[in-house]
Protein backbone atom coordinates (compact mmCIF):
# COMPACT_ATOMS: atom_id res chain seq x y z
CA UNK A 1 0.00 0.00 0.00
CA UNK A 2 1.40 3.25 -1.21
CA UNK A 3 1.34 6.31 1.13
CA UNK A 4 1.43 10.27 0.15
CA UNK A 5 4.10 12.38 1.52
CA UNK A 6 3.33 15.58 2.69
CA UNK A 7 4.05 18.67 0.68
CA UNK A 8 7.37 19.73 2.58
CA UNK A 9 10.32 20.42 2.45
CA UNK A 10 12.81 17.91 1.18
CA UNK A 11 16.61 17.27 0.71
CA UNK A 12 18.33 17.88 -3.05
CA UNK A 13 20.92 16.52 -4.38
CA UNK A 14 23.41 18.14 -2.42
CA UNK A 15 21.94 17.35 0.90
CA UNK A 16 20.39 20.88 1.24
CA UNK A 17 16.75 21.73 2.16
CA UNK A 18 14.56 22.63 -0.90
CA UNK A 19 11.74 24.70 -0.02
CA UNK A 20 8.84 23.30 -0.94
CA UNK A 21 6.31 24.68 -4.14
CA UNK A 22 4.42 26.77 -2.12
CA UNK A 23 6.73 28.00 0.96
CA UNK A 24 7.23 31.53 -0.80
CA UNK A 25 3.67 31.96 -0.79
CA UNK A 26 3.21 30.76 2.81
CA UNK A 27 5.70 32.88 4.21
CA UNK A 28 4.61 36.31 2.19
CA UNK A 29 0.65 35.56 3.60
CA UNK A 30 2.69 34.94 7.28
CA UNK A 31 4.11 38.09 7.05
CA UNK A 32 0.97 39.74 5.65
CA UNK A 33 -0.69 38.77 8.46
CA UNK A 34 1.81 39.45 11.35
CA UNK A 35 2.06 42.69 10.33
CA UNK A 36 -1.98 42.99 10.30
CA UNK A 37 -1.61 41.23 14.09
CA UNK A 38 0.39 43.65 15.44
CA UNK A 39 -2.41 45.29 15.67
CA UNK A 40 -5.04 47.12 17.15
CA UNK A 41 -5.43 50.91 16.47
CA UNK A 42 -3.01 52.00 19.51
CA UNK A 43 -0.66 49.74 18.65
CA UNK A 44 -0.58 49.16 14.90
CA UNK A 45 -0.28 51.50 12.27
CA UNK A 46 -3.77 53.50 12.67
CA UNK A 47 -2.29 54.68 16.49
CA UNK A 48 1.09 56.00 14.06
CA UNK A 49 -0.46 57.90 11.84
CA UNK A 50 -3.42 58.99 13.90
CA UNK A 51 -0.14 60.78 16.05
CA UNK A 52 1.17 62.01 12.57
CA UNK A 53 -1.69 63.35 11.84
CA UNK A 54 -2.30 65.16 14.92
CA UNK A 55 1.37 66.50 14.33
CA UNK A 56 0.62 67.84 11.57
CA UNK A 57 -2.37 69.59 12.47
CA UNK A 58 -0.66 71.07 15.19
CA UNK A 59 1.86 72.39 12.91
CA UNK A 60 -1.29 73.81 10.92
CA UNK A 61 -2.32 75.83 13.66
CA UNK A 62 1.05 77.29 15.07
CA UNK A 63 1.66 78.39 11.27
CA UNK A 64 -2.00 80.06 11.37
CA UNK A 65 -1.11 81.98 14.70
CA UNK A 66 2.60 82.72 13.90
CA UNK A 67 1.50 83.96 10.43
CA UNK A 68 -1.69 84.30 9.74
CA UNK A 69 -3.55 84.37 6.44
CA UNK A 70 -0.17 84.16 4.57
CA UNK A 71 0.19 80.57 5.50
CA UNK A 72 -3.42 80.10 5.49
CA UNK A 73 -3.87 81.28 1.60
CA UNK A 74 -4.61 78.46 -1.32
CA UNK A 75 -1.69 79.92 -2.76
CA UNK A 76 0.77 78.89 0.54
CA UNK A 77 -1.22 75.72 0.45
CA UNK A 78 0.35 75.04 -3.11
CA UNK A 79 3.43 76.25 -2.60
CA UNK A 80 4.05 73.43 0.18
CA UNK A 81 2.56 71.13 -1.78
CA UNK A 82 4.99 71.45 -4.49
CA UNK A 83 7.57 71.79 -2.57
CA UNK A 84 6.61 68.32 -0.76
CA UNK A 85 5.88 67.00 -4.09
CA UNK A 86 9.57 66.12 -5.33
CA UNK A 87 10.80 64.95 -1.84
CA UNK A 88 7.81 62.79 -1.68
CA UNK A 89 8.24 60.82 -4.80
CA UNK A 90 11.85 60.44 -4.06
CA UNK A 91 10.93 59.19 -0.11
CA UNK A 92 8.28 56.81 -1.42
CA UNK A 93 10.79 55.09 -3.51
CA UNK A 94 13.16 55.15 -0.38
CA UNK A 95 10.57 53.67 1.44
CA UNK A 96 10.80 50.16 -0.44
CA UNK A 97 14.82 50.12 0.43
CA UNK A 98 14.51 50.61 3.77
CA UNK A 99 11.57 48.11 4.46
CA UNK A 100 13.70 45.88 2.56
CA UNK A 101 16.76 46.43 5.14
CA UNK A 102 18.64 48.68 3.13
CA UNK A 103 19.28 52.40 2.36
CA UNK A 104 20.27 54.61 -0.82
CA UNK A 105 22.36 57.62 -0.53
CA UNK A 106 22.24 58.66 -4.23
CA UNK A 107 18.89 59.82 -4.89
CA UNK A 108 19.79 63.30 -4.71
CA UNK A 109 22.82 62.64 -6.85
CA UNK A 110 21.25 60.92 -9.48
CA UNK A 111 18.31 63.58 -9.57
CA UNK A 112 20.74 66.15 -10.01
CA UNK A 113 22.19 63.97 -13.23
CA UNK A 114 18.93 62.98 -14.89
CA UNK A 115 18.06 66.72 -15.22
CA UNK A 116 21.42 67.68 -16.45
CA UNK A 117 21.14 64.52 -19.07
CA UNK A 118 17.60 65.72 -20.01
CA UNK A 119 18.87 69.14 -20.74
CA UNK A 120 21.42 68.64 -22.76
CA UNK A 121 20.85 70.64 -26.57
CA UNK A 122 20.76 67.33 -28.01
CA UNK A 123 18.66 66.16 -25.80
CA UNK A 124 16.11 69.29 -26.29
CA UNK A 125 16.95 69.27 -29.40
CA UNK A 126 15.10 65.81 -29.86
CA UNK A 127 12.52 67.13 -27.96
CA UNK A 128 11.65 69.94 -30.17
CA UNK A 129 11.52 67.68 -33.29
CA UNK A 130 9.58 64.69 -31.32
CA UNK A 131 8.46 66.21 -28.26
CA UNK A 132 8.75 66.80 -24.40
CA UNK A 133 8.44 62.86 -24.09
CA UNK A 134 12.62 62.95 -24.92
CA UNK A 135 13.06 64.83 -21.90
CA UNK A 136 10.91 62.65 -19.34
CA UNK A 137 12.29 59.20 -20.89
CA UNK A 138 15.27 60.67 -20.82
CA UNK A 139 15.38 61.22 -17.41
CA UNK A 140 13.54 57.81 -16.65
CA UNK A 141 16.01 55.86 -17.98
CA UNK A 142 18.85 58.01 -16.59
CA UNK A 143 17.31 57.28 -13.03
CA UNK A 144 16.37 53.58 -13.58
CA UNK A 145 20.10 52.67 -14.89
CA UNK A 146 21.88 54.24 -12.06
CA UNK A 147 19.03 52.29 -9.91
CA UNK A 148 20.09 48.91 -12.21
CA UNK A 149 23.85 49.38 -10.76
CA UNK A 150 23.20 50.26 -7.42
CA UNK A 151 21.03 47.34 -7.17
CA UNK A 152 23.31 44.70 -9.13
CA UNK A 153 26.77 46.03 -7.14
CA UNK A 154 24.96 45.29 -3.84
CA UNK A 155 23.22 42.16 -4.62
CA UNK A 156 25.49 40.58 -6.87
CA UNK A 157 28.23 42.35 -5.37
CA UNK A 158 27.82 42.09 -2.03
CA UNK A 159 28.75 45.45 -1.85
CA UNK A 160 27.38 47.24 1.52
CA UNK A 161 24.58 49.53 0.58
CA UNK A 162 25.80 52.13 2.70
CA UNK A 163 29.06 52.10 0.52
CA UNK A 164 27.80 50.94 -3.26
CA UNK A 165 25.27 54.39 -3.24
CA UNK A 166 27.83 56.77 -1.17
CA UNK A 167 30.39 56.14 -4.61
CA UNK A 168 27.09 56.66 -6.73
CA UNK A 169 25.87 59.83 -4.90
CA UNK A 170 29.71 60.85 -5.65
CA UNK A 171 29.91 59.74 -8.89
CA UNK A 172 26.98 60.82 -10.08
CA UNK A 173 27.16 64.43 -9.02
CA UNK A 174 30.62 64.56 -10.76
CA UNK A 175 29.43 63.08 -13.99
CA UNK A 176 26.96 65.87 -13.91
CA UNK A 177 29.23 68.56 -13.30
CA UNK A 178 31.28 67.06 -16.26
CA UNK A 179 28.65 67.04 -18.44
CA UNK A 180 27.16 70.60 -17.68
CA UNK A 181 30.47 71.82 -17.35
CA UNK A 182 29.12 73.41 -14.29
CA UNK A 183 26.85 75.27 -15.91
CA UNK A 184 23.04 75.78 -15.50
CA UNK A 185 20.69 74.40 -18.36
CA UNK A 186 18.00 76.01 -19.12
CA UNK A 187 14.81 73.84 -20.17
CA UNK A 188 13.77 75.63 -23.87
CA UNK A 189 11.10 72.76 -25.16
CA UNK A 190 7.72 74.88 -24.89
CA UNK A 191 5.83 71.81 -24.88
CA UNK A 192 7.76 70.12 -22.05
CA UNK A 193 6.85 73.81 -19.80
CA UNK A 194 3.47 73.88 -20.86
CA UNK A 195 2.65 70.35 -20.12
CA UNK A 196 4.14 70.29 -16.82
CA UNK A 197 4.32 73.75 -15.31
CA UNK A 198 0.39 74.00 -15.51
CA UNK A 199 -2.01 72.82 -13.27
CA UNK A 200 -5.14 70.44 -13.30
CA UNK A 201 -8.29 71.67 -11.15
CA UNK A 202 -6.11 74.31 -9.72
CA UNK A 203 -3.23 71.72 -8.61
CA UNK A 204 0.16 71.84 -9.93
CA UNK A 205 1.18 68.98 -12.40
CA UNK A 206 3.49 67.91 -10.04
CA UNK A 207 1.33 68.01 -6.98
CA UNK A 208 -0.78 65.38 -9.27
CA UNK A 209 2.46 62.93 -10.12
CA UNK A 210 2.99 63.20 -6.53
CA UNK A 211 0.08 61.85 -5.76
CA UNK A 212 0.01 59.36 -8.31
CA UNK A 213 3.37 58.31 -7.43
CA UNK A 214 2.19 57.60 -3.95
CA UNK A 215 -1.10 55.76 -4.49
CA UNK A 216 0.82 53.26 -6.93
CA UNK A 217 3.36 53.16 -4.44
CA UNK A 218 0.78 52.05 -1.68
CA UNK A 219 -0.81 49.66 -3.81
CA UNK A 220 2.59 48.40 -4.71
CA UNK A 221 3.51 47.76 -0.93
CA UNK A 222 -0.10 46.55 0.64
CA UNK A 223 -1.41 44.63 -1.82
CA UNK A 224 0.97 42.94 -3.72
CA UNK A 225 3.35 39.88 -3.94
CA UNK A 226 6.40 42.38 -4.85
CA UNK A 227 5.31 44.34 -1.41
CA UNK A 228 5.00 41.36 0.24
CA UNK A 229 8.20 39.90 -0.33
CA UNK A 230 9.72 43.64 0.28
CA UNK A 231 8.90 43.49 4.18
CA UNK A 232 9.65 39.48 4.34
CA UNK A 233 13.23 39.92 2.80
CA UNK A 234 13.57 43.28 5.19
CA UNK A 235 12.34 41.04 8.13
CA UNK A 236 15.04 38.19 7.52
CA UNK A 237 16.14 37.87 4.37
CA UNK A 238 17.94 34.60 5.16
CA UNK A 239 14.27 32.87 6.11
CA UNK A 240 13.07 34.62 2.83
CA UNK A 241 15.64 32.81 0.48
CA UNK A 242 15.08 29.53 2.34
CA UNK A 243 11.30 30.24 1.63
CA UNK A 244 12.09 30.30 -2.37
CA UNK A 245 12.35 34.08 -2.47
CA UNK A 246 14.84 35.18 -5.03
CA UNK A 247 15.99 37.94 -2.76
CA UNK A 248 19.35 39.33 -5.01
CA UNK A 249 16.82 39.85 -7.67
CA UNK A 250 14.11 41.10 -5.77
CA UNK A 251 16.89 43.36 -4.05
CA UNK A 252 17.97 44.63 -7.77
CA UNK A 253 14.56 45.48 -8.50
CA UNK A 254 14.38 48.12 -5.58
CA UNK A 255 17.10 50.02 -6.16
CA UNK A 256 15.79 50.18 -9.81
CA UNK A 257 12.63 51.16 -8.63
CA UNK A 258 13.89 54.07 -6.75
CA UNK A 259 16.40 55.01 -9.16
CA UNK A 260 13.63 55.64 -11.44
CA UNK A 261 11.53 57.82 -8.28
CA UNK A 262 14.72 59.88 -8.67
CA UNK A 263 14.01 60.10 -12.56
CA UNK A 264 10.07 61.11 -12.05
CA UNK A 265 11.43 63.61 -9.65
CA UNK A 266 13.97 64.89 -11.57
CA UNK A 267 11.04 65.57 -14.21
CA UNK A 268 9.37 67.74 -11.64
CA UNK A 269 12.14 69.25 -10.44
CA UNK A 270 12.66 70.38 -14.59
CA UNK A 271 9.15 71.81 -14.32
CA UNK A 272 9.52 73.77 -11.07
CA UNK A 273 12.88 75.47 -11.84
CA UNK A 274 12.62 75.47 -15.39
CA UNK A 275 16.74 74.29 -15.40
CA UNK A 276 19.31 71.28 -15.13
CA UNK A 277 21.94 71.93 -13.07
CA UNK A 278 24.39 69.28 -11.21
CA UNK A 279 23.41 70.68 -8.16
CA UNK A 280 19.56 69.76 -8.04
CA UNK A 281 18.72 67.45 -5.65
CA UNK A 282 21.20 68.13 -3.06
CA UNK A 283 20.85 66.44 -0.08
CA UNK A 284 17.64 65.52 -0.83
CA UNK A 285 18.93 61.88 0.28
CA UNK A 286 18.72 62.93 4.07
CA UNK A 287 15.37 64.56 3.32
CA UNK A 288 13.82 61.70 1.97
CA UNK A 289 15.16 59.23 4.72
CA UNK A 290 13.85 61.59 7.01
CA UNK A 291 10.60 61.39 6.16
CA UNK A 292 10.50 57.97 6.14
CA UNK A 293 11.97 57.19 9.35
CA UNK A 294 9.60 59.73 10.89
CA UNK A 295 6.81 58.30 8.95
CA UNK A 296 6.74 54.64 10.50
CA UNK A 297 9.18 52.93 8.11
CA UNK A 298 11.95 50.85 10.35
CA UNK A 299 15.22 51.78 9.24
CA UNK A 300 16.10 48.18 10.11
CA UNK A 301 14.05 46.97 7.76
CA UNK A 302 10.36 44.25 8.23
CA UNK A 303 8.19 46.91 8.11
CA UNK A 304 7.06 49.72 5.69
CA UNK A 305 3.75 52.03 5.27
CA UNK A 306 3.49 54.34 2.59
CA UNK A 307 1.14 56.58 4.03
CA UNK A 308 2.98 57.33 7.05
CA UNK A 309 5.71 58.55 4.50
CA UNK A 310 3.55 60.77 2.69
CA UNK A 311 2.58 62.47 5.99
CA UNK A 312 5.93 62.72 7.26
CA UNK A 313 6.66 64.55 4.28
CA UNK A 314 4.13 66.67 4.66
CA UNK A 315 5.16 67.56 8.46
CA UNK A 316 8.58 68.39 7.21
CA UNK A 317 7.29 70.42 4.28
CA UNK A 318 4.66 72.87 6.55
CA UNK A 319 7.49 73.06 9.50
CA UNK A 320 10.19 74.66 6.30
CA UNK A 321 7.27 76.64 5.53
CA UNK A 322 6.63 78.02 8.75
CA UNK A 323 10.16 78.54 9.40
CA UNK A 324 10.35 80.98 6.32
CA UNK A 325 7.40 82.64 6.94
CA UNK A 326 8.89 83.60 10.34
CA UNK A 327 11.84 84.61 8.71
CA UNK A 328 13.73 82.12 10.75
CA UNK A 329 17.37 81.27 10.01
CA UNK A 330 18.11 77.93 8.10
CA UNK A 331 20.25 76.49 10.79
CA UNK A 332 17.31 76.62 13.14
CA UNK A 333 15.28 74.40 10.70
CA UNK A 334 18.61 72.34 10.87
CA UNK A 335 18.01 71.81 14.16
CA UNK A 336 14.89 71.37 14.35
CA UNK A 337 14.73 68.61 12.20
CA UNK A 338 17.36 66.88 13.44
CA UNK A 339 15.71 66.79 17.10
CA UNK A 340 12.31 65.19 15.20
CA UNK A 341 14.34 62.76 13.67
CA UNK A 342 16.32 61.45 16.51
CA UNK A 343 12.73 61.47 18.78
CA UNK A 344 11.44 59.60 15.77
CA UNK A 345 13.96 56.95 16.09
CA UNK A 346 13.94 56.61 19.99
CA UNK A 347 10.48 55.90 19.46
CA UNK A 348 10.69 53.57 16.85
CA UNK A 349 13.23 51.30 19.23
CA UNK A 350 10.75 51.91 22.00
CA UNK A 351 7.86 50.37 19.95
CA UNK A 352 10.07 47.86 18.84
CA UNK A 353 11.36 46.34 22.21
CA UNK A 354 8.04 46.17 23.49
CA UNK A 355 6.78 44.48 20.62
CA UNK A 356 9.45 41.87 20.85
CA UNK A 357 8.40 41.62 24.38
CA UNK A 358 4.94 41.15 24.10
Amino acid sequence: MSTQTPQSSSPNGDGVIAPAANESSRVEHEVANDNAKRGGFFRGSSARNFGLILALVVLCIAGTVSAGERFASVDNLMVVLSQASIIGVLSIGMTFVITAGGIDLSVGSVLGLASVWATTLSTQAYAEAWGWWVIVLTSLLVGLGAGVVNGVLIAYGKVVAFIATLAMMVAARGFAELIAGRRTQIVNVDSFLETFRGDILGIPVIVWIFVLVAVGGWFLLNRTTFGRRTVAVGGNPEAARLAGIKVKRHTMYLYALVGLTAGIASVMMLARTTAGSSTNGMLYELDAIAAVVVGGTLLVGGRGTIVGTVLGVLIFATLTNIFIQANLDSSVQAIAKGAIIVVAVLLQQRFSSRAKTS
